[in-house]
């Protein structure tokens, strides 16, 4: 006998087997529970301070190679802003932004935050994946070690049953090898620091800083051949990440090579060969641990689980189906630490080659500095330029995407002119700001081309061992149509720019490298244009730009500045 099922109650069935169906593919709540990964027991996380995406392509990593060919990679995951160490490192182990745990620079302590984070545990900090690990499994083996010994200051020290610190990055992964085939950790974070030591002190993408993301991925290396020694492999999640990427000597800013880092998931139920395509942010890895662990995240936490790169969960169904930003090309000569891409020429043209960073992707172009769309003239082959010119340029691939647009600024000169700037070398007390250059003992004298610093030529000058020093240049700047200009100071550390004795630009103190900008009405004519400058320590920079009426925002060119009126 065949019993017939009511057309509502057939039609009932159906929609509860849909959605047993969709929640085994996405991981949704039935029943009050939550689908997850099975079968990871033990989340190792390598965090590897000042590792950017630029720098790991072009590094030589092969575990990091075999990670992307055997795991999942999320090329581009997006900083909390700013971006510096204990702000990110904060928002990856505490699953939020700033805004939530207050944690808005190094120089934060629990005990003197500005900010306040929304909700606090028993020891005053946001909670943290270690808590929330610690709290769901109170006998879990939980464990940090770490290089940078400020990471110590960022989470629970009683969620935690082993807490270390070392100096070195060899050490510090020594002991958390040591530590893992010991005690086998349900949840371990080792820190390393050095390739954010090369930034800072080399320069990021520089010879030095790509060698120690190499170093780094032979201490990756180790700590997986240290994983399969524990006997844990095969039930083992390992993500490698980092804070931030860099830009020059530092970072904290909000450019893409600051503010995008990458993200490496390996081991037990991870796809392999698959590349993330939702977006991700520093904040999601906690949410992400603890989806892993079978856990709930906290109501407090904003991160969300990188679902979609474990077998069994597909690609979130609200997914953004718009455009999406591919890389753009790289305008050759091309840029080097804080220097822009092009240069200064004299007595002859530039070259100018454009080469495509996006697969399948064609570049058009603009040399008047206006933005290129679509209809600009499509790029071929390299070209010479006779005349100061900025060039622009942009890559569209065949689905309709587009990347940024990539900015780079051709000088070009003829000596005998009369242009230049007259230079003047100071050097300093322990200046904090500006002096009164003044009441200043000049040190050397010679005529600049443009408003930079050749660092070789200004540590050949001053005292060995000072970097306390200041700059003054002095000239005239052409100006062909009248109207309002503005100008441009980014600077490390402090730097003020005058026309016709007035103060224009006042980008003054010591910091990192950061822009402040000033406008002035100009007549046509030349004017009288003083930049001072002055780096208290470490590492320094200058430049100075302009834009006005017809002027597209571009370096202050060499041919419009004159040693005298």
């Amino acid at each position: 006998m065949i019993h017939k099922i009511p057309v509502l109650q057939r039609t009932f069935q159906l929609l509860i087997t849909g959605v047993a169906v969709s929640c085994m593919i996405t991981g949704c709540k039935t029943g009050g529970k939550t689908n997850y990964p099975p079968g990871i027991d033990h989340v190792i996380v390598i965090g590897v301070d000042g590792m950017s995406p630029d720098g790991i392509r072009k590094a030589n990593v092969p575990v990091l190679k075999k990670m992307v060919t055997d795991g999942s990679v999320k090329w581009n995951v997006r900083t909390a802003l700013p971006s510096s160490s204990s702000t990110n490192w904060a928002s990856m182990i505490m699953g939020a932004g700033p805004e939530q745990h207050g944690v808005l620079s190094n120089e934060w302590e629990k005990d003197n935050a500005s900010l306040p984070p929304v909700v606090r545990g028993e020891e005053g900090i946001f909670p943290t994946i270690f808590s929330v690990v610690h709290q769901n499994r109170p006998d879990a083996e939980i464990g940090a070690v770490y290089n940078w010994d400020g990471f110590g200051r960022l989470f629970e020290k009683k969620a935690v049953n082993y807490d270390h610190t070392f100096s070195t990055e060899d050490s510090t992964t020594t002991d958390f090898i040591n530590y893992i085939k010991a005690k086998k950790p349900v949840f371990a974070f080792l820190h390393l620091d050095h390739v954010d030591h090369a930034g800072h002190h080399d320069g990021h993408g520089t010879p030095a800083y790509l060698a120690a993301i190499g170093k780094a991925d032979s201490l990756i290396g180790k700590v997986l051949d240290g994983v399969k020694a524990a006997g844990i492999e095969d039930n083992t999640l390992i993500i490698v990440t980092s804070d931030h990427g860099g830009k020059g000597y530092g970072h904290g800013g909000a450019t893409i090579e600051e503010a995008e880092i990458a993200m490496f998931l390996y081991g037990k139920g991870v796809k392999k060969g698959y590349e993330i395509p939702e977006e991700v942010y520093t904040y999601d890895l906690a949410a992400t641990i603890a989806f892993a662990l079978n856990m709930e995240s906290p109501y407090a936490w904003i991160g969300r689980p990188v679902k979609s790169a474990f077998e069994g969960f597909s690609v979130p169904a609200n997914l953004w189906k718009g455009k999406k930003l591919i890389a753009s090309p790289v305008i050759s000569p091309a840029p080097h630490l804080y220097q822009q891409a092009g240069g200064l020429y004299i007595d002859t043209p530039a070259t100018v080659e454009i080469i495509s960073v996006a697969n399948r992707s064609t570049i058009r172009y603009t040399t008047n500095g206006s933005e290129p769309d679509s209809s600009s003239k499509e790029y071929k082959s390299p070209f010479r330029l006779d005349t100061t010119t900025v060039v622009k340029a942009r890559s569209y691939d065949s689905e309709g995407n587009e990347s940024p647009a990539s900015a780079a600024y051709f000088r070009v000169l003829k000596s005998g002119g009369g242009n230049g700037l007259n230079t003047i070398l100071y050097e300093g007390t322990d200046w904090k700001r500006l002096p009164v250059f003044e009441n200043v003992k000049p040190a050397s004298k010679w005529v600049s081309h443009e408003f930079n610093i050749d660092q070789e030529q200004v540590n050949s000058m001053v005292s060995k061992g000072k970097d306390n020093f200041g700059v003054v240049f002095n000239g005239f700047l052409e100006i062909d149509q009248p109207g309002q200009y503005t100008f441009y100071l980014q600077s490390d550390d402090g730097s003020n720019l005058y026309i016709d004795n007035k103060e224009v630009v006042n980008n003054d103190g010591g910091h990192g490298v950061i822009e402040a900008a000033g406008a002035v009405q100009l007549g046509k004519g030349k004017h009288a244009i003083r930049v001072e400058y002055f780096n208290g320590f470490g590492g320094f920079w200058l430049d100075a730009y302009y834009k006005g009426p017809e002027i597209p925002r571009q370096i202050i060119p060499a041919n419009k500045l004159f040693l005298k009126n």
